[in-house]
């Protein structure tokens, strides 16, 4: 089999998903192929039970600089318009509270100084600065048990949607096929991209594909078909694995703890599931793995062509994990899959979001978590927190670190414009349409919303998880 197309996105994510859709819906591209290696759309990190579910804002992120929320900001409220838009029943989401919580008089004064001086209380308008009392009403749990002379603060907003990427993922690939041109190939794995004067031939286990463009947004393993093809010579990958625990229904909504510039990926912070709110998740953890894929042997080999064994990148890990705060924390979160060590190690976490949680509470989620690349700047020898995406000659290569998936659409925008330039502006892109089907639908505190939408979304929650008898903690069998 040899098909020939326009555009080639390599990668069934909710980022490959979001491009196919932008692309299909918003371009006049003629002819787009997606190539997924799974039988499903968003069957790895996209997948509900690998990720925190959360629609990052940067409004509680507390590791995230103004400029970085600014930017984050506007990709979150693309997605976020696109659910309110497209999923009124809430069956690829639901809205609750959603707040930072500080404990102790230096978080607080640090949440304080971040909300009133550092400018994100004007950024986000529906972010609040809230007291004990207040966080009481919201989380009863977060306050029940805890010393009555330690001092709560939390920024609280009512856009703490939780969210099934792998269900939006797929609502964008049905979205695509509805119109003429597109092809979805599920179950085939591409082997090789090979460059050539015409254009490009994937190879894939079920034929080849001929395109005049190639967008690869395979996650860890865009980097590995880029080194491939002699791009990204000057990065790694730092793969951080991350998992959960599981109790019952303790919390209303997300409550994050602070994190640190250093080690974006280290809060721990407390989360109803997106389809039962009868279960709470408690993570997630951070190990370090030699894999692309959590729980798959077969990408080790993976793992070793992204890492490629140079002197550069040796320098480059040894000087990362020597940091004296990165080594004790790799070090720790290594104790926690150890079994009933593990569940006990882990609880003072646990404990700072919800104080009255014991260890028989808790237990770990087996078959959650995903892996989350982390860039590694070979040159500098550091880890780079920046967008990770290479373009070459007709050839963009997406890496996607967090917030990749509250980005997607942000991120598939960008794209789709390095997608044009591929073709000489042959085409166009209908920005304002886009924009009219996402964003445009992203309810503002001047269109009414307030504290009464957030009051009434947590009653919502509440009663659902009443109804729900439902238990969504099975995963598949597999265990991490």
């Amino acid at each position: 089999m040899s098909e020939n197309t326009d555009l080639i996105i390599v990668g069934g994510g909710i980022s490959g998903a979001s491009l196919l859709y932008t692309v299909a819906k918003f371009t006049d591209i003629d002819d787009v192929t997606l190539i997924e290696k799974e039988r499903e759309i968003a069957a790895i990190n996209s997948h509900r039970t690998n990720n925190s579910q959360t629609l990052h804002f940067g409004d509680i992120e507390t590791n995230y600089t103004l400029e970085k929320a600014e930017e984050v900001k506007e990709g979150a409220e693309l997605l976020a318009g696109y659910l309110e838009g497209t999923d009124p029943d809430r069956e690829m989401h639901s809205k609750r509270s959603k707040m930072v919580l500080g404990v102790g008089d230096e978080e607080a004064a640090k949440l304080e100084e971040r909300y009133r001086d550092n400018g994100f209380g004007d950024l986000f308008p529906k972010l609040r600065e809230i007291g004990r009392e207040d966080i009481a009403e919201l989380e009863p749990k977060v306050v029940e048990g805890r010393d009555p002379d330690t001092e709560l603060k939390a920024l609280q907003t009512p856009d703490g949607y939780v969210v099934d990427y792998g269900a939006v993922a797929k609502s964008f690939v049905d979205a695509a096929r509805e119109e003429e041109g597109v092809a979805v190939h599920l179950g085939t794995a591409v082997e090789d991209v090979d460059e050539g004067r015409d254009g490009f031939t994937v190879e894939t286990d079920d034929g080849d594909f001929e395109a005049d463009a190639v967008v690869v947004a395979a996650g860890s393993h865009s980097l590995q078909f880029a080194k491939e093809m002699g791009y990204g010579e000057h990065m790694s990958l730092l793969p951080v694995a991350g998992s959960f625990f599981l109790a019952d229904d303790l919390l209303n909504g997300k409550v994050y703890t602070l994190q640190m510039k250093k080690l974006p990926f280290a809060a721990v912070h407390g989360d109803a599931d997106v389809h039962d709110q009868g279960v709470t998740r408690f993570g997630p953890t951070a190990k370090l793995v030699p894999t692309l894929e959590r729980g798959r042997l077969s990408t080790v080999g993976d793992f070793a062509d992204v890492f490629g064994f140079s002197p550069a990148s040796v320098l480059s890990y040894a000087n990362i994990l020597s940091d004296r705060i990165l080594f004790p924390y790799v070090v720790r979160n290594l104790v926690y899959d150890i079994p009933e060590v593990g569940k006990r190690a882990f609880l003072p976490n646990v404990q700072k979001v919800v104080p009255t949680v014991d260890v028989d509470d808790i237990e770990r989620a087996k078959g959650y978590g995903g892996v989350r690349p982390q860039i590694v700047d070979t040159e500098n020898k550091e880890l780079d927190m920046g967008e990770a995406k290479i373009t070459g000659d007709g050839v963009l290569f997406n890496i996607t670190p967090s917030p990749g998936a509250s980005t997607a659409l942000k991120n598939a925008m960008t794209d789709v414009q390095t997608v044009l330039d591929f073709f000489d502006e042959d085409h166009e892109f209908d920005e304002e349409s886009f924009r009219e089907a996402t964003i445009e639908n992203f309810p503002r505190v001047d269109d009414g919303e307030g504290d009464a939408e957030a009051d009434a979304d947590e009653a919502e929650s509440e009663g659902d998880a009443a109804d729900d008898d439902s238990d969504d903690r099975v995963p598949a069998e597999a265990d991490d």
